[in-house]
């Protein structure tokens, strides 16, 4: 049985949800961003001990059809954004590529997104690359023009400028007080 989990952003919430699942006596077969396949169906007890286990650690189930879908493009948008995995960005626009991946028209997806969440996909990719550009900029070790280029900004000056707006700091004095302004990205 296949279950969508909603805030699954990172390796350790992963891992997270595997120890959630063992110590309720489940077998898990994969589990992977937004969502973990276990052997056999789930009773109604089992299923309210796993929701209220990934409650309690941030997570939700998903049974909506509609979350779901929305869940799995926001995965698709973090696996490209943050863990730069399969470098979509340099060979096709972002809407082709979530049509492509989902199955279904971009503008059914982007109004289905919208309905859901309350604001666009455009604007859930761009806070999604801001994050990125913070966790690099708090690191230190890439210059504003490579950060530009590993997330398909067409300049430094653009991405400064999106920077700007998004955050109200220019990248400059973001790095000076990085520590206090990222944000989570189950909270983005």
């Amino acid at each position: 049985m296949k279950l969508a989990i909603k805030n699954m952003v990172c390796d350790r919430c992963i891992k997270v949800v595997r120890d959630e699942m063992e110590a309720l006596g489940l077998v898990v077969k994969q589990i992977e961003l937004g969502s973990a396949e276990i052997e056999g169906e789930l009773s109604v007890r089992e299923a309210k001990l796993v929701k209220e286990r990934l409650q309690a650690n941030g997570f939700e189930l998903l049974e909506d059809l509609r979350s779901v879908l929305v869940e799995h493009i926001k995965k698709l948008v973090i696996d490209e954004v943050q863990h730069l995995k399969g470098k979509k960005m340099k060979s096709m626009n972002f809407s082709d590529y979530l049509s492509e991946k989902c199955g279904y028209e971009y503008s059914y997806l982007s109004h289905l997104f919208s309905a859901v969440t309350g604001q666009t996909i455009e604007r859930y990719v761009i806070s999604q690359k801001i994050e990125k550009v913070k966790e690099w900029l708090s690191y230190g070790e890439l210059t504003l023009s490579e950060i530009a280029w590993r997330l398909d900004y067409s300049s430094a000056a653009h991405l400064g400028n999106q920077f700007k707006k998004e955050t109200g700091q220019t990248p400059g004095q973001f790095k000076k007080g990085a520590a206090l302004a990222r944000k989570a990205l189950d909270r983005v």
